[in-house]
């Protein structure tokens, strides 16, 4: 049997022991504080308050830039028309492109741009049109004779009303921009009397 001092002993020495452990924290004592909180919430405020106008510049930009494509995908797909399909003369409408020649699976436009007499492609709204001429010849797509025209007009409107970049362009194959919609002005060939050219 041991002797009573010595349990004491080692008593008091577990004791020194756990005292000398370091405690554990209260639960009130971890985690964020509100003030913490609201300076962070803040600071994303902050942050997002600064980078949104600048990305909402750079998403028009890209739309501009998307609608100028747009535009001469579409000159593109009249001046393969006249040349092998339409003798000379272009398509009228959106749907004529669309139609693909003998010989061919595919039309003058990808599906997605020749199903109307509009689409949206991009934040922006495209239309094509152009006046067809009594003498015009039967084209190889089935557009019958008087119905193919000797010019066109297209226009890219934005979709956004706060948009200022209006596009439009003909069968010269140059793209024009303007700040207002070019639908009422441009002509099937020749320059617009508003808006520039985008060189």
């Amino acid at each position: 049997m041991s002797a009573p001092g010595k349990n004491e002993e080692a008593l008091c020495g577990m004791v020194t022991h756990m005292e000398k452990m370091p405690r554990k924290q209260r639960r009130g004592d971890a985690g964020f504080t509100l003030i913490d909180m609201l300076f962070v919430v803040a600071l994303i405020g902050l942050l997002a308050s600064l980078a949104i106008p600048g990305l909402m510049k750079a998403r028009g930009a890209a739309q501009s830039s998307s609608a100028v494509g747009t535009l001469r995908v579409l000159n593109s797909g009249e001046l393969s028309f006249a040349i092998t399909c339409g003798l000379g003369f272009y398509a009228p409408d959106l749907p004529t492109l669309g139609v693909a020649p003998p010989g061919s699976t595919a039309g003058f436009l990808p599906d997605e741009m020749a199903v109307a007499a509009t689409f949206n492609k991009s934040g922006y709204n495209f239309s094509l049109a152009g006046t067809p001429l009594a003498g015009a010849p039967k084209t190889c797509n089935g557009l019958g004779a008087g119905m193919s025209s000797p010019g066109y007009a297209t226009v890219g409107d934005p979709l956004d009303p706060t948009a200022s970049k209006f596009f439009g362009s003909n069968s010269d194959g140059v793209v024009y921009q303007h700040s207002a919609s070019l639908a009422p002005t441009m002509p099937e060939s020749g320059p617009p009397p508003v808006g520039g050219p985008i060189h």
